[in-house]
């Protein structure tokens, strides 16, 4: 079975820092992209970021970029997502993603097999 479990959520002040991790199984990862999504309070889901199989290359949403880093470590089966500059709007429940190739979109029709999730709260 394919699994994805995230952890590292948490209450975080503005301006402060997370890292969200999320721990694969069931499939292989290295031969896949990985993402992550979100869904705030009483909206939808948003995809967040994604990442290639190997990690050459990444993508991020217009309202992260340049504070978030999407990272991976295949020998561990794991995806990272650094959280820097963390807002208000931030605050959702954070879900991993297996991508359905090798290559990243940033669409959230790319991915399937979502995990749990994680919940990231920012707030003073």
């Amino acid at each position: 079975q394919v699994q994805l479990v995230e952890s590292g959520g948490g209450l975080a002040q503005p301006g402060g820092s997370l890292r969200l991790s999320c721990a694969a199984s069931g499939f292989t990862f290295s031969s896949y992209a990985m993402g992550w999504a979100r869904q705030a309070p009483g909206k939808g889901l948003e995809w967040v970021s994604g990442i290639y199989s190997d990690g050459s290359d990444t993508d991020y949403a217009d309202s992260v970029k340049g504070r978030f880093t999407i990272s991976r470590d295949n020998a561990k089966n794991t995806v990272y997502l650094q959280m820097n500059s963390l807002k208000p709007e931030d605050t959702a429940m954070y879900y991993c993603a297996k991508g359905k190739t090798y290559y990243s979109r940033n669409y959230l029709l790319a991915y399937h097999i979502w995990g749990q999730g994680t919940q990231v709260t920012v707030s003073s």
